[in-house]
């Protein structure tokens, strides 16, 4: 629904993990989450029908590039009344159990599920916990599952005035917020759930929906919430949204702040520990078209923030028609369908990113084997650099952050041995020089 130093390695680290089965997917979210990528599909703009069956025909070319977890923004039925736009809002639930008409039927969503698992997929939807719309099933048949304003009419959601939030104090709507949120796992066999405005929903709602929704089976769980200003919450769900770190590299390259303050905050994430995962993004449905495409937001340094965002410690969240690159901020309550074409130029630049995170054991997410070393250079008020290493395993990224060419070495001991470039394939042995020379928008990155 924001100079140069000697910069001190950082740690990252895991949760235990034992590679288990079940009925549908057959590894557990505890192992598959940490080598796991998110692209969340937005299905109203991803072709022109609109549907689930018109997006399978999309799956195999997603498989080939390297996805791992499709996120669908909300399948449920959109209140009409007091709707934004023709569409209205998927965020404005008319019922919890039901399927949007406008993407097929319930049938449709299932053979989807199917397919996608088949190609070996996992699949986690959209779940609007704090608010519905004005007409949902409930405000008719249990009207006391809300909040009253000073007038005793449904109290309207932050300034949103097409969604109504729900009465977290109502013991028996918490039991029916669990009940259709079992539902989706009982019928659909999906893997998870992203959860919309996580934080704004009681903590102790969550501690108490996910063990009774995971009697079902174990699930994934990513929260649409910033860890560093909710820390509770981190306690609950596997991974979480870094929207400081969103707010502030834009900033970053708007403003021409200085980036020691990214390389702060980047500390402050990696302090916060792996009992949970950080997913990092360039874009999502409410960036693209409220602030801005990713080109808008970061300009020269897209790609290099992208790479950032599949090689940092967590998990890479890619939007729909990333890979074309995706230029226009898309409508959200009209259709405004992605302008795709046949060269899905980016695909190539997201595949390699995506296959390294899911095969290099150094890439591995919220795993304490795994540690993660910002590394010195010549230039630390212009280059982004990391080494990330387990056991004999090891990454180098390192990224232009600056709006001009720069000539820098890398001064760290920590660096040292042959790597391969997994881009252009090209070899070099750091112990015979550590020398770059970029152009602007350029970035490298190597497996030892």
């Amino acid at each position: 629904m924001k100079k140069l130093i000697l910069l001190s390695a950082l740690s990252i680290g895991i949760l235990s993990c034992t590679t288990q089965k079940n009925t549908t997917n057959m590894e557990l979210p505890k192992e598959w989450k940490h080598t796991t990528n998110i692209y969340e599909v937005n299905l109203r703009q991803y072709t022109q029908e609109g549907t689930f069956k018109a997006f399978e025909k999309e799956m195999p070319r997603l498989k080939n590039m390297g996805v791992k977890t499709l996120w669908f923004m909300p399948i449920t039925p959109i209140s009409q009344e007091k709707k934004k736009g023709s569409l209205g809002s998927q965020y404005a639930a008319a019922d919890y159990t039901s399927i949007n008409p406008e993407f097929g039927n319930l049938e449709d969503f299932k053979h989807m599920v199917n397919e996608a698992h088949r190609l070996g997929f996992k699949v986690i939807i959209d779940w609007v916990a704090n608010h519905t719309g004005w007409d949902h099933v409930w405000t008719k048949s249990n009207p006391d599952f809300y909040l009253k304003d000073t007038n005793g009419k449904f109290q309207i959601a932050s300034g949103m005035d097409d969604i109504i939030e729900l009465d977290y104090k109502n013991q028996e709507m918490r039991k029916a917020m669990i009940e259709a949120m079992k539902f989706w796992v009982k019928e659909t066999q999906i893997d998870g759930f992203r959860c919309d405005l996580a934080s704004w929903v009681e903590v102790d709602f969550w501690e108490q929906a996910r063990p009774e929704v995971e009697k079902v089976k174990p699930l994934f769980w990513i929260g649409e919430f910033d860890e560093l200003e909710n820390p509770e919450y981190g306690k609950v769900f596997d991974a979480s949204y870094s929207w400081k770190w969103m707010h502030q590299s834009a900033d970053y390259y708007k403003k021409n702040e200085p980036l020691v303050n990214l390389t702060e905050l980047l500390k402050k994430y990696s302090d916060i520990g792996d009992n949970s995962m950080r997913a990092w993004f360039t874009t999502n449905h409410d960036e693209n078209t409220w602030n801005g495409t990713e080109y808008e937001k970061y300009g020269v340094i897209t790609k290099p923030m992208a790479v950032f965002s599949a090689t940092w410690n967590g998990i890479p969240l890619l939007y729909s028609g990333q890979e074309l690159p995706n230029l226009k901020r898309l409508e959200f309550f009209e259709k405004d369908v992605i302008k795709w074409n046949t060269t899905y130029e980016m695909a190539d630049f997201y595949k390699t990113l995506l296959n390294l995170k899911s095969s290099n054991p150094a890439l591995r997410g919220g795993d304490t084997k795994v540690t993660t070393h910002l590394l010195n250079t010549t230039a630390n008020d212009k280059i982004l650099a990391y080494l990330r290493k387990n056991g004999k395993d090891e990454v180098l990224v390192v990224l232009n952050l600056a709006k001009e060419p720069v000539k820098f070495s890398i001064e760290d001991e920590k660096l040292s041995g042959s790597f391969k470039n997994v881009f252009d394939l090209t070899k070099r042995d750091f112990s015979e020089g550590k020398e770059f020379d970029f152009k602007v928008s350029d970035y490298q990155v190597f497996e030892k």
